[in-house]
């Protein structure tokens, strides 16, 4: 007998960084919404300002790169001072998103995935010790537009995508507007029949 299927809750997630990779460069910012949820009978969208979480980080090295840092508009001498400790904020986020994903199996999704997720994981793994997606609980939304559009990765970018499937808030490069946004766009991406 076939065990029944959890549902997926997918949670938009947006980092902001200092730099191309974790370890050596830091997690600045990081903002997460509730995009929606999906089971046996389909994709629910969720209202993406409903459940969120933001927080900003100590930076773990005294290495940045200053044309990423320029992207955020974070102040990393502040964030020295006032931003949380990694592992007590990612110790929040991991909580927060065993919270809002009771009873179904979280998936976190971005834009593009491959640059928050990589420091999304490897951030959880090295303070927390465990990530409540598991090692492969992400999706990309850049790839599910490529598949549902029939294009190559390569063509794809948001101003390439029909204007209906964007949100329309901007992105400000704050990681809670810009994972709403994103929450959004995944929504919409997720009802689109594509081509």
């Amino acid at each position: 007998m076939a065990r029944p299927l959890r549902p997926s809750l997918y949670i938009s997630v947006d980092i902001e960084a200092d730099g191309p990779i974790p370890g050596p460069y830091s997690m600045l910012s990081i903002g997460a919404a509730v995009a929606g949820r999906q089971d046996a009978g389909g994709y629910t969208a969720a209202d993406p300002e409903a459940h969120t979480f933001y927080r900003e980080l100590r930076p773990i090295s005294d290495a940045f790169v200053p044309e990423a840092l320029a992207v955020s508009g974070l102040d990393r001498g502040r964030l020295a001072v006032e931003g949380g400790e990694p592992a007590a904020v990612m110790g929040e986020f991991a909580a927060w998103v065993r919270e809002v994903g009771r009873g179904a199996q979280p998936v976190m999704c971005g834009y593009p995935a491959s640059y928050d997720w990589t420091f999304l994981y490897w951030y959880l793994m090295r303070f927390t010790g465990a990530s409540p997606f598991g090692h492969s609980g992400c999706m990309d939304m850049k790839t599910l537009y490529a598949t549902k559009a029939r294009l190559p990765l390569r063509a794809v970018a948001k101003g390439t995508m029909p204007r209906e499937l964007l949100s329309r808030r901007r992105h400000t490069h704050h990681a809670l507007d810009d994972a709403i946004e994103q929450a959004e766009l995944f929504s919409n991406l997720m009802a689109w029949p594509g081509v």
